[in-house]
């Protein structure tokens, strides 16, 4: 049995080493600190061009599109408002845009060229009935999902979009699994209801 003294118990503090919330460091950034966007590039740089990536499919531009987001993420930190969000969603939505925007360029230098080129081929009545349909069903989708939540469209998109698992959406937006799931069963249930899919 020991005679030594008996430690008191200390209240928890944060390690001087634990890493920063995003969130600060975004702040700082906003203010020009180099330092702190290197964190941020650290910590962000794999998500945003995993996730560009997978619109993209093509490494060299996605990689490209990445190195345009991060750098954007400098020089626009000051407009990001932690109360519409998480510094990630904050740069994945940013990086999601951005990616989309590269494909409809592509597609829109893709039709041009097409334009151009003296062609003989009519499209078939079933090519544009179906373009036609596509068109309305994505728009019906847009349409639906500006009625959830700011965080179920939030969820619904990274994995979705994104193509992230329930527990990666998590991760990314620093909340529990089972606030994922819940948050994806509603927003699923309101697009369905929506969109007048029947179960």
């Amino acid at each position: 049995m020991s005679s030594g003294p008996v430690p008191l118990p200390t209240a928890r503090t944060v390690p001087a080493d634990a890493p920063e919330r995003l969130e600060d460091l975004l702040v700082r950034v906003a203010r020009g600190d180099t330092a702190a966007y290197e964190a941020v590039y650290t910590r962000v740089s794999g998500p945003v061009y995993g996730l560009i990536r997978r619109v993209l499919r093509d490494p060299a531009q996605s990689e490209e599109v990445a190195q345009e987001v991060l750098v954007t993420v400098w020089q626009t930190a000051s407009r990001f408002d932690a109360n519409q969000g998480s510094g990630m969603s904050w740069i994945l939505t940013m990086a999601h845009r951005r990616a989309v925007d590269r494909v409809r360029s592509e597609q829109a230098a893709t039709d041009r060229t097409r334009r151009l080129a003296p062609q003989s081929y009519e499209p078939a009545y079933d090519d544009v009935s179906e373009a036609v349909e596509t068109r309305l069903e994505k728009e019906a989708v847009r349409r639906c999902l500006g009625t959830l939540t700011d965080l179920q469209r939030e969820s619904v998109g990274l994995a979705y979009y994104g193509g992230y698992t329930y527990r990666e959406v998590g991760e990314l937006l620093d909340v529990p699994l089972g606030t994922v799931k819940t948050r994806m069963r509603d927003g699923l249930i309101r697009l369905r209801d929506c969109l007048g899919v029947t179960a």
